[in-house]
């Protein structure tokens, strides 16, 4: 049986010292795209956050590939090789598309290695070559998002975390998002993906976890909670 590439064990995270979440235990293997739903302030970022070492946990440990990363910080676990795209699309507006991608492989001193990785993404994101050449705020809110997760994957990330990649985009562009999330992880590459469009998360993942108030309230195959009336009636309006 593999180890998990990440775990969480008993987790409580917050701000300030004060909980937002409350005992998270999740576990992602390699190779998996798992998917955290719930509605907006179920503690689904903060979770995120605190695997990413931007918000270390109150209490609780969380293991990446079997080591305690729980009191690194952001460029530490980055170092490891987990990737976190944020909700929000940040990307350096002035900045070209090319330029923002480079960023992205800051870690790496091999000019060859960098220049094979920015082919790549180019290769798997078409409009981004189209637009290589131009500023990132001249570009819609789509291909931002798609720049941001393009840019998490120049550091050639193991896990890939993703925080609500389908906020502010159309239904249309939502669902263009979830094939390409679904691409990147057939490369290979193992995906957490914090989402609260609950079905069509649930949809593309193989496992998923349910937070609600802060708690994990549901597990299972994705296929298990796509079935359930009681996460129907409550996330999906059914």
């Amino acid at each position: 049986m593999p180890e998990p590439i990440l775990s969480l064990a008993d987790v409580h995270a917050g701000y300030d010292g004060v909980p937002v979440v409350f005992g998270i235990t999740l576990e992602v293997m390699p190779g998996e795209l798992v998917a955290v739903v719930g509605a907006n302030g179920a503690g689904k970022s903060t979770t995120m956050r605190s695997i990413a070492g931007l918000n270390n946990p109150l209490t609780g440990v969380i293991r990446f590939e079997g080591r305690d990363i729980s009191r690194l910080r952001a460029h530490q676990t980055l170092a490891l090789g987990i990737s976190y795209v944020p909700e929000g699309r940040r990307v350096f507006t002035k900045l070209s598309v090319e330029q923002n991608l480079l960023l992205g492989a800051y870690t790496e001193k091999s000019k060859s290695e960098i220049k094979r990785r920015l082919e790549e993404m180019l290769e798997l994101f078409p409009v981004l070559k189209e637009r290589s050449s131009q500023t990132a705020e001249t570009l819609s809110g789509g291909e931002q998002q798609m720049l941001a997760i393009a840019r998490g994957l120049m550091s050639r990330p193991k896990l890939l975390l993703l925080d609500e990649m389908s906020l502010g985009l159309m239904p249309a562009l939502v669902e263009k998002m979830m094939e390409t999330i679904v691409a990147i992880n057939k490369r290979g590459v193992t995906v957490l993906l914090v989402e609260q469009m609950v079905q069509e998360a649930l949809e593309i993942a193989h496992r998923g976890y349910v937070l609600q108030s802060g708690r994990v309230v549901h597990t299972g195959s994705a296929q298990e909670l796509l079935d359930s009336e009681e996460i129907r009636r409550a996330y999906m309006g059914m």
